[in-house]
């Protein structure tokens, strides 16, 4: 296969953080890297997030708006048709 050599500096613990993830995942740092860019060509996307382990303020307030919601309902409601859910929605 023919390859060219990238060099990057990163941090120590970084790099041995992703190096654990990679094996985790059952490929080499190199492999994972390879990937990651591979679908950056491939989709014409990149993401990155900072903070995915917490929610947004947008979807909290969300999700407390349909508790709330929910909290008066004692049942699940069952409709026959479409029309019949659609009108629920009007009242």
């Amino acid at each position: 296969m023919n390859t060219a050599i990238i060099n990057l500096k990163i941090e120590p613990k970084v790099k041995k953080e992703a190096k654990k993830m990679a094996a985790d995942l059952g490929l080499s740092l190199s492999g994972m890297i390879n990937a990651c860019i591979k679908q950056i060509i491939r989709t014409k996307t990149v993401y990155l997030s900072l903070n995915e382990d917490n929610p947004s303020p947008i979807l909290l307030n969300a999700v407390k708006t349909a508790e709330a919601e929910r909290k008066g309902k004692k049942h699940r409601q069952v409709f026959l048709n479409a029309n019949d859910a659609i009108k629920s929605l009007d009242k």
